[in-house]
Parts: structure tokens; C-alpha cells; sequence
């Protein structure tokens, strides 16, 4: 396929997008981004959840030429797993326990022991 915007007969002729992107950045731009998608679809499966890839193409003129220098810009949001929440409660000085101040303790429990201390055997909880 040619680059040129014209063809033979004064028509215009607009050059695919893949194109250029195949010789954006000597084709690293293309390669970064089927990486990406392909992770991006990965972690979408997994998490359950939605992410992007954006693809920014800057073009500027460069000073004393025709020429235009064309820069790119890609960015990956891949969704994230869910993580872990705690409880927690706030001792009367504003701290962080995972303690609740407010319940109140009984000092006359304690654990009894499910096996013999002379012979070893396990007791009968009943």
C-alpha cells in the first residue's frame, strides 16, 4: 500500500491507521501494545473486573522543515484483585486495636486442657 494521501486520479486516499503504527517507533509501539492488550485481557478474565490501554499519538512540526515529529504514549490500567479488609476498633486514645474497648472480658475463663497431663490420652469433652 502507498503512503502518499492522493492516488492517480485526484482521489483522496487515507493511509490505514495499522501502517503507521507498524512503523511508529520502529515497530515497538505496535509490539508494546498487542503486549499490553493481551495482559489486559488476561487480568480481565481473572479479576473479573474492567481495565483500558490508551494509545496517545503527538504530532508537532518540527522547526525549519515540513517535516513533523510523531511521539506516542501507552497506558496500561489493569484491574486489580480485591484486596483483604481488616476490622478494627479505636482505643479512647484515637489508636487503631483489634480489640473492641467496648466489650467487656472475663477474667475467670480459662482454657481446659483435651488431653491427660499424666498419661498424654485425650479426654471426653462431655
Amino acid at each position: 500500500m502507498t503512503a502518499d494521501t492522493h492516488t492517480d486520479d485526484n482521489t483522496e486516499h487515507v493511509r490505514p491507521f495499522a501502517d503507521f503504527l507498524r512503523e511508529q517507533a520502529k515497530g515497538n509501539s505496535h509490539e508494546e501494545l498487542s503486549e499490553g492488550l493481551h495482559d489486559l485481557v488476561a487480568r480481565v478474565l481473572d479479576t473479573g473486573k474492567k481495565g483500558t490501554i490508551t494509545y496517545v499519538v503527538t504530532v508537532e512540526p518540527t522547526k525549519g522543515t515540513s517535516a513533523l515529529t510523531v511521539s506516542d504514549e501507552i497506558k496500561l490500567k489493569l484491574p486489580e484483585h480485591d484486596r483483604d479488609a481488616s476490622l478494627f476498633f479505636t482505643d479512647r486514645n484515637g489508636n487503631l486495636t483489634r480489640k473492641d474497648p467496648n466489650q467487656l472480658e472475663f477474667e475467670g475463663l480459662r482454657e481446659v486442657p483435651t488431653t491427660d497431663a499424666r498419661t498424654g490420652q485425650v479426654r471426653d469433652a462431655r
